[in-house]
C-alpha cells in the first residue's frame, strides 16, 4: 500500500513523450514473514526491520499487517541496476528475517494456515479497519507495484488508458498465490480474489482528462468509498507522490528474474502508449465489465490456462499467445532502452519454468507437502 521508499523521489526524472527519451523505472516489492518452522504468517516484522543493515533500512518500509515487510527500488534507466537493487534487498532482508527467527516468502498471500497477524499499529491502518470493518483478514496480501516516469499528469493519464487492455496479461504473468489456508484455492491468484474484497480495488476505468482523475478520486472521498487517494486501489493510477504511473496488479513475484522481466514489460507498455500519444492514435476503449472478465480469468487461469484477448471481441485464447503479443507491441521499446537482451532470455525461462503459482503447484504436487512449497518460496525469494 506505501508508495516507494523515502529519499529517492529526486531521481525520478519526468519523461518527455518524444521518442528518444528514455523512461526511469522503479519497484516496490511487499513479502510474507513466516515462522521459520511451521510457515505460519508470523508477526516479526520489527524485530525484522531491527535486523535489516543500516545502509538498507531507508529502502524498507512497514506494510499493512505486522506479517508483511516491503522493499523499494530507487528509479532509474538500467535494469542491472534495477536487479542489483532489489538483489541487495531481497537478501539483506532475507538474513535479517532469519535472524529473527522468521522466513521471507515472496508469495501474494499466506499457503499455510494459522492465526491472523495483527495490524501495524499505525492510525490511518486502524481508521481502515473501522470504517470498512475486517476486508482483509488473513496473513497479509503481497504485490508489487512498478513506477514508470511520465512528463505531466495529463499525459499520464491517457497513457493510462492506453495501458488498460494489457494488464490483464500482466496480471496472469505474475499469479503466485495458488495456495491459502492449506488447500489449493484453484486459483492462480487467490490474493486477487482477497484483494477485490476492498471497494475500490479493480481495473481502472476510462478516463477523459486528468480533471475527471482527480474528480473521480474527489467524488469518491465524499461517497466514503475510500479515506483519502491512497487508497484508489486501482490496478494502474497515477502516484500520489511522484511523477509516475504506478502499474500495482500483479501478486509479488517469487523469482527476481519475473521482476524484472515484467518491469521491462511495464516500461515498454508505458512507451509504446507515450509513442502512439505523440502520434494521435487513439487507445482502445475497452468495456469496463469486459476488463473485469479478462482480469476475473488471469487471476483464475494465470499464465498457463486461457486469457480474454480484449483487442479481438474477447475469445479466448491461450495466455502465452497474448503475452507474446505484448512483447511485440514492446519490441522497439525494449531495444530502445536496451532490455532487448535481459528480456529475451528471461522470457524463454519464464515459459521454460512456468508462472508462480505453476511452480508451486510443481512442488506441491512432487512432495505432498505444503513446507516442500515453504522452502521452494524462500530459496526463490532470496535467490
Amino acid at each position: 500500500m506505501a508508495a516507494m521508499s523515502g529519499g529517492v523521489a529526486e531521481q525520478i526524472r519526468p519523461a518527455a513523450a518524444h521518442a528518444e527519451q528514455l523512461l526511469t523505472v522503479g519497484v516496490e516489492e511487499e513479502f510474507l514473514l513466516v515462522d521459520a518452522a511451521t510457515g505460519v504468517a508470523a508477526p516479526a516484522v520489527d524485530a525484522v526491520v531491527a535486523n535489516v543493515p543500516p545502509e538498507l533500512r531507508g529502502q524498507v518500509q512497514l506494510e499493512f499487517q505486522t506479517s508483511q515487510i516491503e522493499i523499494g527500488s530507487p528509479p532509474g534507466l538500467c535494469l542491472d541496476a534495477l536487479r542489483h537493487s532489489l538483489g541487495l534487498l531481497r537478501t539483506g532482508v532475507s538474513d535479517a528475517a532469519e535472524q529473527a527467527g522468521v522466513r521471507l516468502l515472496a508469495v501474494g498471500t499466506g499457503p499455510v494456515d494459522g492465526p491472523v497477524p495483527p495490524l501495524v499499529d499505525n492510525p490511518r491502518f486502524h481508521r481502515m479497519i473501522e470504517r470498512y470493518g475486517m476486508l482483509a483478514p488473513g496473513p497479509g496480501l503481497n504485490g508489487m507495484h512498478v513506477h514508470v516516469g511520465v512528463p505531466d499528469p495529463e499525459t499520464g493519464v491517457q497513457v493510462l488508458d492506453h495501458l488498460r487492455p494489457w494488464l490483464p496479461v500482466l496480471h496472469a504473468a505474475t499469479a503466485n498465490s495458488p495456495f491459502y489456508a492449506g488447500r489449493d484455492t484453484g486459483y492462480a491468484s487467490w490474493r486477487s480474489m482477497l484483494w477485490n474484497r476492498w471497494p475500490s480495488v479493480g481495473p481502472m476505468p476510462w478516463l477523459e482528462s486528468h480533471e475527471h482523475y482527480e474528480r473521480l478520486i474527489r467524488e469518491l472521498i465524499e461517497s466514503g468509498l475510500i479515506l483519502d487517494e491512497g487508497m484508489l486501489y486501482w490496478y494502474s493510477r497515477l502516484s500520489a507522490r511522484y511523477p509516475t504511473v504506478e502499474i500495482r496488479i500483479g501478486d509479488v513475484c517469487s523469482s527476481l528474474d519475473d521482476t524484472i522481466l515484467i518491469a521491462a514489460l511495464v516500461r515498454g507498455l508505458v512507451g509504446a502508449a507515450l509513442d502512439d500519444i505523440a502520434a494521435g492514435r487513439p487507445a482502445h476503449r475497452i468495456d469496463q465489465h469486459l476488463l473485469e472478465a479478462a482480469h476475473w480469468r488471469a487471476a483464475h487461469d494465470g499464465l498457463e490456462g486461457l486469457a480474454v484477448d480484449l483487442l479481438d471481441g474477447g475469445g479466448l485464447r491461450p495466455a502465452w499467445e497474448l503475452l507474446l503479443r505484448l512483447v511485440d507491441r514492446v519490441g522497439p521499446q525494449l531495444r530502445r532502452h536496451g532490455d532487448l537482451d535481459t528480456v529475451t532470455p528471461l522470457l524463454e525461462r519464464l515459459r521454460h519454468r512456468g508462472s508462480g503459482a505453476a511452480r508451486q503447484r510443481a512442488v506441491h504436487d512432487r512432495t505432498g507437502e505444503l513446507g516442500s512449497v515453504v522452502d521452494h518460496l524462500a530459496t526463490a525469494t532470496r535467490s
